[in-house]
This record gives structure tokens, sequence and C-alpha cells, in this order.
């Protein structure tokens, strides 16, 4: 019988077993520890994909991709190279559940962080398939709207003007697969810039994909303390010098 709502239910039991190497760092990361991973369903080099250990949601089914061997390395680091192979091999597997119609949807997004709302500080991407929840029916186009930071007719770079939680968020919108070396270009410099450039305190950040109208869409949003007008009140601020923000990353970037 299908949910009356789109909640999702956390399964404490199996939560309270999770490692928390992001928070420590002096407990072993079970990434790094490759002959102890079971339930891997496939592999492309050093990237792994495979069940999630530890599912703590209940009515999903939750999968990792290991993105790297090395535990201290993240998208604004990788070689351009390993970053396209990992953007085809993470896009193709998202997409291959999506297509199996086992889900009311699909969700794809990655933590980067303390403040990212994830556990393991080891470079990982997650695909989960929702039984019940259609996440679609809360995300508006209006989310991916924004001033260009770059663009042309296959693929858009923005900041956006309607942010989702606020106060810079970043879109990266491909409408056509063979533009994927631009917009994993792109998905680097908005990484590099938020662990660098966008504020000295800032060093998390979530990524969120979405299928949209035909195309494949990145949101980069960098993670603070949440705002509680947020929190209690769901209004979203968007940061007055977004222009200036345009400004820095086109020079610092050349673009």
């Amino acid at each position: 019988m299908e949910k009356e709502n789109d909640l999702l239910f956390f399964q404490n039991n199996i939560g309270l077993e999770k490692p928390n190497s992001m928070v420590n760092r002096k407990t072993d990361c079970p990434f790094c520890n490759r002959e102890s991973l079971t339930d891997i369903l496939d592999q492309k080099g050093p990237i792994l994909y495979l069940k999630n250990k530890f599912p703590t949601l209940k009515d999903t089914f939750q999968t990792l991709i290991i993105e790297t061997d090395d535990c201290h390395a993240d998208i604004s680091t990788y070689k351009k190279t390993h970053l396209l192979i990992l953007l085809e091999f993470a896009i193709k597997k998202w997409e291959e559940m999506i297509h199996t119609k086992e889900y009311k949807s699909v969700i794809f997004y990655k933590n980067h962080g303390p403040l990212s709302g994830g556990t393991i500080h080891h470079p990982h991407m997650q695909i989960v398939g929702l039984k019940y929840a259609d996440y679609n029916k809360k995300i508006l186009n209006q989310y991916f709207a924004g001033l260009p930071i770059a663009e042309d007719e296959e693929i858009v770079f923005n900041v956006s003007t309607h942010p989702i939680m606020g106060f810079v968020e970043f879109n990266i919108i491909l409408k056509n697969k063979r533009r994927l070396d631009t917009f994993a270009d792109f998905l680097q410099i908005t990484a590099h810039y938020i662990l660098n450039h966008l504020h000295k305190s800032c060093n998390s950040y979530n990524l969120f994909f979405y299928h949209r109208e035909g195309a494949i869409i990145c949101k980069v949003v960098p993670r603070f303390v949440a705002s509680p007008l947020f929190i209690g009140y769901s209004l979203s601020q968007v940061s007055n010098n977004l222009e200036e923000t345009i400004k820095k990353i086109r020079t610092l970037y050349h673009l």
C-alpha cells in the first residue's frame, strides 16, 4: 500500500551502529579497508559501487559509490580524467536504478565536510531508490534559475536567484551529455571555489543531482550552520552580492 505522504523513516537502531569518521578522524575508515567491503555491485578502477552496509532509511535501496582509494582527495583536487570517469560511472548507475521502475524516485547526492550531514570522511556519493517518496513533488523549476556565470545552448552554469535553502547555491545544467567534460569542469571549479574562496569558514558542501526537462542538473550547496528561518519557517535567503560572486569566479577560473 502506498504511503500517504513522503516522509522517510530513519531506522535509529542501524544509525547507532554507523562509524563516524567525519567528526572523529581517529575512527578507522571503513572505505580504506577495501578487503573488508562486501556487496560490491560493480567496479571501475579505484571506483567501487556497493550496497550501503548501514541502510538507515526504511523502504529504500541504499547504495554507495566510493569515488577513489585516496581518503584525503576530493572533487576539487581530482585529475580531470578521473572526475570525468567518475561522473560517467555514477550517472550510469543512477539512471540504471531509475530505469528499473521499482522506485517512486531515485535520489543521487554527495556529502562533503563536517557540516554536510555525512558520517564518513572518505569521498563517496550515494544513490538511493525510494519506494514510496517522490522528491520531485517538492522541487520547483525556479530553484535552478539564476544569474549566468557561463552558458551556451548545451550547458548552463549559474548562481541561483531562488536557492532552496540559501545563501549562495550553484546550478550546473547539462542539456547534452556530449558536454559532460564541461559539466565536470564547472563542478570542479565550484567545489574548489567553495572550499578555498567563498568564505574562510566554509569546509562543507552538498551535491544534489536531478533529472529535469531532459537535462541533468547538479545543484551545489555550500554548507554552514543552517539558518533558523529556514528550519522553522522554510524561508530561504539569497545573498545580495551574487554579481560580485560571479565576477570573482570568472576572474579566478578564467571563464
